[in-house]
């Protein structure tokens, strides 16, 4: 494997906006109205989780082999941060008394803990449907060599993160080399049927903007990285989506130290987008922390915007149409439209 150029974590550097409380204040602060006075101007406020929850999202830990310049997650090899296995228990408990449908397992890389595996054989025992966010490139490495493999036989959903089908796109946000490891990665995993027509094995790329703007239009995207990864490198897969930049954790620091801030947020204000709002994440899934801590959505998580209960104490009457934390950085899944 080719050396990876990581960029140092804000923690280990020090930098303020690694700190939860200080991202939430500076985005109380930028002049743009509360996302909620904004719903209810469209007749849409509050925002309220649904009947039933569809996805339970758990966050196994913030160790990544990946330090990306963008990462909402502040992920890199660094982190210590690790789901135990209490809370695991609890989390495959959860599951299985609410029939929860759909288990998505993100990180950090979450192939990284060392129970992935079987929590993820666990959760296929149990029926759900498991989705991988991957970002491909763990599975060059020697201990992960038996990844796609593994992925194949549980029939596990990929979601591959992937920023450009280029190089230079790809590389300047995550590392030197790391387009071509994700092109290897994407490469077994066709030869194994992901991506191929009836084959049942989901392969979906996800791409987020290198820069403070949003997301091209998501058919149009797809018809482009469908013609290119297919003509350069011979690679299908089933669906792309498309992913705004959320300012916050490093992207947030990044835009602050650039003076692209107030920019950036006016622009997610001014392309908000009322149709987005029925398909929020945040109204169908149940975000769980590391640490047993419960979130409306994995970016709440980073902001520390927790619900009341953990995971060893909720009961589903505390999570049905309940109302939804919000701040400004919920913007960027409303704007255009919408982040899948």
């Amino acid at each position: 494997m080719s050396s990876l150029r990581l960029m140092p974590t804000l923690r280990r550097q020090g930098h303020p906006l690694a700190d939860p409380l200080a991202q939430q204040q500076i985005l109380a602060a930028l002049p743009v109205p509360p996302f909620n006075v904004t719903l209810a101007a469209h007749g849409l406020e509050p925002l309220r989780a649904g009947p039933r929850v569809e996805v339970l999202q758990i966050n196994v830990g913030r160790r990544c082999n990946q330090t990306c310049r963008h990462c909402h997650v502040d992920a890199g090899p660094d982190r210590t941060e690790i789901m135990p296995p209490e809370i695991i228990s609890a989390c495959l408990d959860l599951l299985a008394r609410w029939q929860i449908p759909v288990l998505d397992i993100t990180g950090g890389a979450p192939e990284m803990h060392p129970a992935f595996a079987t929590i993820v054989r666990r959760a296929r025992a149990l029926g759900c449907h498991v989705i991988d966010r991957c970002n491909l490139t763990i599975a060059q490495l020697p201990n992960y060599r038996y990844l796609p493999r593994f992925f194949a036989e549980q029939q596990v959903e990929i979601i591959a993160s992937l920023p450009a089908p280029d190089p230079a796109g790809t590389d300047g946000q995550r590392g030197d080399g790391v387009f071509a490891q994700s092109i290897a990665t994407l490469r077994e995993l066709n030869a194994l049927g992901y991506g191929q027509s009836g084959s049942g094995l989901l392969l979906n790329l996800i791409a987020n903007p290198t820069g403070p703007y949003l997301p091209d239009p998501q058919g149009m995207l797809e018809s482009h990285w469908r013609a290119v990864l297919a003509e350069q490198y011979g690679i299908v897969f089933n669906r792309l989506y498309t992913l705004t930049n959320v300012p916050i954790s490093r992207y947030l620091a990044c835009l602050h130290e650039s003076g692209q801030l107030n920019d950036y947020i006016q622009l997610l204000v001014q392309s908000f987008n009322p149709a987005t709002v029925a398909g929020l994440m945040c109204r169908t899934t149940l975000s769980v922390g590391w640490d047993g801590r419960l979130y409306d959505c994995d970016f709440n998580q980073m902001l520390d915007l927790a619900l009341p209960q953990t995971i060893l104490q909720v009961t589903l009457p505390d999570l049905v149409q309940r109302d939804i934390r919000t701040a400004a950085h919920c913007y960027a899944c409303t704007a255009a439209a919408g982040s899948t």
